[in-house]
């Protein structure tokens, strides 16, 4: 392995960048490690920080018990100096405890723009349950990690086979997804009071079971789903206190290229698309 890396660096003001072809590549410390970044998320109100990027373990630092070298995973995070490019390189320093695995049936690209899709639910006030349906899917296992990294409480719908799985990756709690009472055990669970729910199988059974799980005491409620079910319009309706969107679903655009593909992707964020992956 190369002593140095392709990293794009900043200007002292911090106002200009360059792609340098000479950066040292960082040594991981206590606590870190050092990730082989094949690609990177960022959203307009962070076009020069990487927010999350996901690749392969490479190096172990002092301490690191939960990743091998060799692990796909994700990390969200700014990088260790987003002032000067964070993680537009080609290797990044992650820390251990903002690091989750990537299950091999999600693509790099995929699973580094889930972390920025799910900001969108922003930083919990306090203890705040997510329901993520299809818990033991590749979306599922993934979104379940992360929502326990950003400091919620996720629950989830799933086989009653797979229930020691999604609790291993973070989960709270387990509820059968193939009984019909599934949404109504949820409801008596959370005490009526399920604010947000992540359909990550997007069909109509789970769309009504979310919209029976979630609460009605709370005022407004939020139903977040990878793709439009085919009665998604009807279930919609039913309920006119939870909001519907599933514009995580097609709301990513690819760009190859690596890190010199930056300034098309820069131009992209103006037109107001809200992730943009960027695959090295």
């Amino acid at each position: 392995m190369a002593d140095t890396m392709k990293a794009l660096v900043g200007a002292d003001s911090g106002s200009r960048y360059t792609v340098a072809q000479d950066v040292p590549i960082p040594a991981p410390t206590s606590g870190t490690l050092l990730v082989r970044v094949h690609s990177g998320a960022f959203n307009s109100g962070d076009a020069n920080k990487m927010v999350d990027f996901a690749g392969t373990v490479e190096r172990l630092g002092e301490g690191v018990t939960k990743f091998q070298v060799g692990d796909r995973v994700l990390v969200s995070s700014f990088g260790p100096d987003a002032t000067k490019g964070g993680a537009f390189a080609e290797f990044a320093l992650a820390g251990q405890d903002s690091t989750c695995r990537v299950p091999d049936a999600i693509e790099f690209a995929e699973a580094c723009s889930i972390g920025t899709g799910l900001a969108a639910l922003g930083q919990p006030s306090t203890i705040t349950t997510v329901l993520v349906s299809g818990g033991a899917t590749p979306t599922g296992t993934l979104a379940t990690q992360l929502l326990k990294l950003a400091g919620y409480t996720p629950i989830v719908s799933c086989s009653p086979d797979d229930n020691d799985v999604c609790k291993e990756n973070g989960a709270a709690a387990c509820f059968d997804s193939t009984s019909p009472a599934c949404g109504a055990d949820i409801r008596v669970h959370t005490d009526n009071s399920l604010v947000y729910a992540l359909d990550c199988v997007a069909d109509d059974v789970s769309m009504k079971m979310c919209y029976e799980a979630i609460g009605s005491g709370s005022g407004l409620s939020y139903y977040f789903a990878l793709g439009k079910p085919a009665s998604a319009i009807a279930v919609k309706y039913t309920r006119r206190d939870v909001r519907a969107d599933w514009t995580l679903a097609n709301g990513v655009k690819v760009l190859g290229g690596g890190l010199d593909n930056l300034p098309a992707a820069l131009e992209d964020l103006k037109t107001g698309r809200a992730i943009v992956p960027l695959t090295a």
